[in-house]
């Protein structure tokens, strides 16, 4: 079953037995942070979207992400291949003697190519990294991915970016959500989701709101990424793709919020300080919006500018009891 099939038959569940939860709008825990209560049933293992199986590609320490398409087809190559001859390394003989003809394992090639990227050496570091996507390391599949996207030590190559990523979701869709390993999958999943949304020039790659809501969706709910969980939540605000449901919305930006996705925080503040299809609660949005500022880049101004117009409209009371909310919130949420 495809997961954007899944999806709709868990919230439609969900909405059947009239369940009708209220929220609280505060840094409250609740009792699973995978995917909001209402509407929406988790799935413990959901299917994987079309096109992402275990068994489309042969797959077998960078800081996890989030800490921030074309419809599928058969996978691509990831990356022009490094030949063995080039990556040896030591090994061992039958009789324990050093085998000088042993080609370098695909964890032994992302290591090397970590330590060349921190010493500065881009060159030997992208080649290192591509001779372990290639033999199937995920981590290293992703890093690239991230480096064609962000063009960090190489040029900027979106549908390259797109491709790595692409591997990494279609051959580990199904990693388990508590490994190490799972964050990176998710964020391969967010990724393609934000290059269905806008599609890449000049390539295969179209906008597709659907898709992008699919893989969003997936990462979501499987992984319970909150990355995941604000993009899905924008597509509903937003109604891109023909599909607008503000209650959905509210209730996976809250979800993502109370994990500190800083953007879902901004858009979840703005709502409840204007009372845009929740009731209105000053003091509560403001709260968040000072904990999206405090996290936003520079360049993020619309954040900056949410919150400034907040605390120019909100009363001395408001601005206040937030402060006493942001001190809880901090209070609780210490690293």
């Amino acid at each position: 079953m495809r997961i954007s099939e899944r999806i709709l038959s868990t919230a439609l569940f969900g909405v059947g037995l009239g369940l009708a939860t209220a929220y609280a709008f505060d840094g409250t825990t609740t009792p699973s942070d995978m995917a909001p209560a209402v509407g929406i049933e988790v799935a413990p293992r959901p299917s994987a979207p079309g096109g992402y199986t275990t068994q489309s590609l042969a797959s077998p320490g960078l800081a996890a992400p989030g800490t921030a398409a074309p419809r599928l087809a058969a996978p691509v190559a990831v990356g022009p291949g490094v030949g063995a001859p080039a990556m040896m390394a030591p090994g061992r003989g039958a009789l324990g003697a050093p085998d000088l003809h042993s080609p370098l394992s695909s964890f032994q090639a992302f290591q090397s190519g970590a330590k060349a990227l921190r010493d500065g050496d881009t060159k030997a570091g992208l080649s290192a990294l591509e001779y372990a996507a290639t033999n199937g390391h995920l981590i290293a599949a992703w890093k690239l991915g991230r480096m064609y996207a962000d063009g960090d030590g190489v040029k900027q190559n979106n549908l390259r970016a797109f491709e790595y990523f692409r591997t990494v979701a279609d051959g580990h869709a199904d990693e388990a959500a508590d490994t190490t390993q799972a964050p990176f999958v998710a964020n391969a999943f967010v990724a393609l989701g934000l290059y269905y949304l806008d599609g890449i020039p000049n390539s295969d790659v179209k906008p597709d709101a659907d898709r992008a809501r699919e893989m969003f969706s997936y990462a979501a709910i499987y992984f319970g990424d909150r990355d995941a969980q604000y993009n899905l939540g924008r597509m509903y605000l937003d109604g891109n793709g023909g599909f607008k449901d503000p209650k959905q919305a509210v209730r996976w930006l809250l979800v993502a919020a109370r994990k500190g996705q800083y953007q879902a925080q901004a858009v979840l503040g703005a709502m409840l300080f204007k009372g845009d299809y929740v009731a209105r609660q000053g003091p509560r949005g403001l709260m968040w919006l000072t904990l999206a500022r405090d996290a936003a880049t520079p360049r993020e101004t619309w954040i900056t500018d949410l919150y400034a117009a907040a605390v120019k409209q909100a009363s001395e009371d408001e601005r206040a009891i937030a402060l006493v909310y942001l001190e809880r919130w901090l209070k609780t949420h210490r690293d």
